[in-house]
């Protein structure tokens, strides 16, 4: 069992890491357009494949991790590798809806009032997705920080 934990566990990190990484890259795709029902439209699919993929890579990441410890004999907060990826993985969490989640909603709305209106405020929103992609590079980092972690296992 402990190896099927391990595979599933790895399979939801991969699609965590790729969805939050991807979503960066589609944000700004079509912000280099300029065009605010592109940057609307974007941010409406990372926000919905955030629903689809992050938080249940979360959910999934969590259990398939958890059950690996006890069924490989780890313990949890006794082994230091894992106990920091839980440290770093929580900020992350908290990091994404602290900050980084209200922002995609605040980006969204400021491309969709953009559309309807025909005036983007294109500088002010640079302003919001600078600071998205700031809290959004914390997001990110912390839980490749905890890869890392998984994979070296230091302290083993």
């Amino acid at each position: 069992m402990y190896l099927l934990y391990k595979v599933v566990h790895l399979i939801a990190v991969v699609a965590f890491l790729g969805n939050i990484v991807t979503g960066v890259f589609w944000h700004r795709h079509a912000t280099r357009t300029g065009d605010a029902r592109l940057i609307a439209h974007a941010m409406d699919g990372i926000i919905r494949s955030d629903r689809l993929f992050t938080v249940p890579g979360v959910v999934v990441i969590v259990a398939s991790g958890l059950a690996g410890a006890v069924e490989g004999g780890l313990p949890i907060l006794g082994t230091p590798w894992i106990f920091w990826t839980i440290v770093l993985f929580s900020v992350s969490g908290i990091v994404f809806a602290w900050r980084v989640a209200p922002l995609q909603r605040t980006l969204r709305a400021a491309a969709e009032a953009g559309a309807r209106s025909g005036e983007f405020d294109a500088a002010r929103y640079r302003a919001l997705a600078l600071r998205w992609e700031i809290w959004g590079a914390v997001a990110v980092i912390t839980p490749l920080a905890g890869l890392v972690l998984m994979v070296f296992k230091p302290g083993r």
